[in-house]
């Protein structure tokens, strides 16, 4: 049987991570400045993350949700605490798709609306709800585009008021710093004032913080920047470094009720054991704080490139701009230099996710290789 060919492959294949490294069949060293999606938070083959799971997984891997698990309550508790966000709720799942899913999904029951607001360069996922709201119409089948979605740009309150007057609006959804989209952010003042409308118009607030949760932005959450409060925070992809699991955070004031969510997988013991593992590596070795230095150093290596344009981002979610479209860069990266990096919709957008505990010597790799590639002298 052959695979559905739905992705374009490098000619790589990796057998074994370490830390920042992984290696190939062959036994070349990768540094990787990508994390599979930003989705490496604590590095590959962390040594107490690999002894969680394998001391969970010997005991009980998975049972159903229709049981009490109290790795759950766990995790839970751990996430509040090392976050600083207080009165959620969490609902488990296995996805940043399905989190968003999920998110909307709430929104609406809440609200009894059915409508939702999203914003230009939006990627929320590919499953049915998410991609109506995620701004590619190259991924929507027909079956998705009946979803009643309506797309803003960044930063155009009017235009958020002016919809969100019709009063059919259930949730508006943003990410605060986009990823597959350019990784651009919006001011402090619009968030604001978005979460302001919201509550006037009894919409619900949505932050997607599948990829810029978790300490990539140097914050714990990518939100807290811009002193707003939403109502349904969406996480995932460094939740489980590689571990497939997704959460929705809840405000309280949102009433559950029995079935309104559900899932087979979600929050099964062992995706617990690997989250809670991650939450203990960030706090103990700090890695929000090196996110946010380490973000500094790379301003300061990225000034002596003139090629360079612009460096987007917070913390270890980096977006370097050049003056040219950077496909070919990458390629160079890749098979001359080893190092992983990712792209955008911005097609001069280098983007650069790589495990929280990276260090400088990392980024010192990368702007050697880019000192060679570029031909500076």
């Amino acid at each position: 049987m052959d695979l559905f060919d739905v992705y374009p492959l490098y000619d790589i294949t990796p057998v074994k991570g370490e830390g920042t490294y992984v290696l190939d069949k062959d036994g070349n060293k990768y540094l990787d400045l990508y994390g599979g999606h930003a989705v490496i938070s604590i590095g590959h083959s962390h040594p107490a993350y690999v002894y969680a799971i394998s001391k969970q997984v010997s005991k009980l891997g998975f049972y159903s949700n229709s049981v009490k698990n109290p790795l759950q309550e766990q995790l839970a508790d751990n996430l509040e605490k090392i976050s600083g966000v207080k009165d959620y709720n969490l609902f488990l799942c296995n996805s940043g798709a399905e989190a968003n899913e999920n998110a909307l999904k709430v929104a609406s029951f809440h609200t009894g609306k059915d409508r939702i607001i999203y914003f230009e360069n939006a990627f929320h996922g590919r499953t049915s709800g998410v991609v109506a709201v995620t701004d590619n119409e190259n991924i929507k089948a027909p079956f998705n585009q009946n979803h009643k979605a309506t797309k803003i740009a960044f930063e155009d309150s009017e235009a958020v008021e002016a919809e969100l007057k019709k009063g059919d609006v259930a949730a508006v959804i943003f990410e605060v710093i986009q990823g597959v989209g350019g990784l651009d952010e919006a001011s402090s003042e619009f968030y604001q004032k978005t979460a302001e409308l919201c509550k006037e118009y009894n919409s619900v607030l949505i932050a997607d913080e599948v990829q810029s949760g978790y300490g990539r932005t140097g914050d714990f959450f990518a939100f807290q920047k811009h002193n707003i409060r939403p109502d349904i925070i969406s996480i995932a992809k460094g939740m489980g470094n590689g571990f497939p699991i997704g959460g929705v955070l809840i405000d309280k004031a949102i009433s559950a009720k029995s079935g309104m969510l559900g899932t087979t997988f979600g929050g099964n013991h062992l995706a617990c054991a690997a989250g809670i593992s991650v939450l203990e590596i960030i706090e103990k070795e700090n890695l929000l704080k090196n996110a946010a230095e380490l973000f500094e150093y790379v301003k300061e290596k990225a000034a002596e490139i003139p090629q360079i344009q612009k460096i987007k981002g917070r913390g270890l979610m980096i977006g370097l701009e050049f003056d040219f479209e950077i496909a070919q860069l990458r390629k160079e990266l890749l098979f001359k230099h080893q190092i992983f990096t990712g792209a955008s919709a911005n097609k001069k957008l280098l983007r650069i996710l790589p495990p929280l505990n990276i260090k400088k010597q990392h980024f010192d790799e990368l702007f050697k290789a880019l000192t060679i590639v570029l031909d500076l002298k």
